[in-house]
């Protein structure tokens, strides 16, 4: 194969646009009305659906494309600093995105003052200007400037008033399970840290995963209580299941980055890992069910399993026949990721405030009416995240 064909390889955007929109899909169906293969299952159920694949697929995703993102950093000229820098601003920042998302719901409007609705909406407002990618313009860059500190006072005055609870026992905002993005932003540290600590080593980010799968199972025992006192900030890294998903898809990018060049090699190496791995996560089901809830690592591993033998098969499909005009839809979502994951919450906290009767669809008579109305709004998502980016809003941790 030529190896210019494969210096930008587009299956790792395609794959990240179908996961968000399968993100978008999951998270819009009316449950009552839609098949249970499609849903989450229930935390005690031995199972899984769509929806418990669809999250884990993007965090490998988000492992995967690491070494890629790293190497463009390192031709800029990015040392260890500046990238462990880079690691630690954004880490932080989808933290505080995802505990403000994961609150909202416990606004308490009496105690606020405000409807819950219009937080939300201006929650989302004031994170648009804050990491919005703004052109480079020597006229409008104060107006730029601008527009980020009043994203930033926003933050502040709407994390002030917020109020929870009831008036004899009024709370704040809270950590709680830090949201989609904040467990997004867990696994990003530790798998980022994991790499540039081991330089690049396979055998040592190898080590490291299998200290997480160890991690996740230890917890499920019950043998880590001693990290209690810890696991109230840090619980995600304790209980070593998203950083687990995480870093196998950092193996595999890692895998990728080396032998991009000889697809015939990669498969070889890429279809028997996957197999091992799915196969592993059902030998651990003897031990532990496939639970998305509980966080098992029997889950996980079947998910980075499927996650593994997806991407071949987008791979082969896209990079290595060159058949891409099927896929051209998925590749915007995949290239603003977190604008197409964020924009879509403004949409419905619009259309919950203003009482609007535009989600029709959700409705239990017809099981087909449900699924095709979210399978429309999942496009329409990434569509209106595509048209964005053209007007230049396009958020960039």
């Amino acid at each position: 194969m030529n190896a210019k064909n494969f210096n930008r390889i587009l299956a790792i955007d395609i794959m990240r646009g179908i996961t968000l929109f399968l993100m978008l899909f999951v998270n819009d169906l009316y449950e009552p009305g839609v098949p249970k293969w499609m849903v989450h299952t229930k935390a005690t159920e031995d199972a899984m659906g769509l929806a418990d694949w669809v999250f884990p697929g993007f965090l490998f995703m988000v492992g995967l494309s690491i070494p890629f993102a790293f190497m463009s950093r390192q031709k800029k000229g990015e040392g260890t600093a500046k990238l462990l820098w880079h690691i630690v601003v954004r880490t932080l920042s989808l933290l505080l995105i995802g505990v403000l998302m994961v609150n909202i719901h416990r606004l308490n409007p009496e105690l606020a003052g405000i409807n819950q609705n219009l937080w939300a909406i201006l929650v989302y407002v004031s994170i648009f200007l804050i990491w919005n990618t703004y052109p480079n313009s020597k006229y409008y860059n104060i107006v730029f400037k601008a527009l980020k500190l009043i994203g930033v006072i926003g933050l502040i005055i709407l994390a002030f008033i917020f109020k929870a609870g009831t008036p004899n026992d009024p709370q704040w905002l809270i950590t709680s399970w830090w949201g989609i993005l904040g467990l997004i932003g867990w696994g990003y540290f530790a798998t980022s840290v994991t790499y540039l600590l081991a330089k690049g080593s396979f055998v040592k980010v190898s080590l490291i995963w299998v200290l997480f799968i160890a991690l996740n199972v230890l917890s499920l025992l019950g043998l880590l209580t001693f990290l209690d006192g810890i696991a109230l900030y840090f619980g995600v890294l304790v209980s070593g299941n998203v950083p687990s998903i995480v870093i196998c898809g950092l193996l595999i990018g890692m895998i990728l980055k080396k032998y991009k060049l000889q697809p015939d090699k990669l498969f070889k190496i890429l279809l028997p890992f996957g197999i091992l791995v799915l196969a592993s996560g059902f030998v651990l089901r003897n031990w532990f069910i496939i639970s998305k809830i509980q966080g098992t690592p029997s889950w996980a591993m079947i998910c980075n399993g499927i996650s593994i033998l997806v991407f071949c098969v987008l791979f082969f499909i896209i990079d290595y026949l060159k058949l891409i005009k099927w896929s051209a839809i998925f590749k915007p979502a995949g290239q603003n990721s977190l604008t197409t994951y964020l924009a879509p919450d403004i949409i419905y906290f619009t259309i919950w405030g203003l009482g609007l009767n535009i989600l029709f669809y959700k409705q239990e008579e017809s099981v087909l009416l449900a699924v095709l109305g979210s399978v429309v709004w999942a496009f329409a998502m990434i569509g209106f995240a595509a048209l964005l980016s053209k007007i230049n809003i396009k958020l960039k941790l």
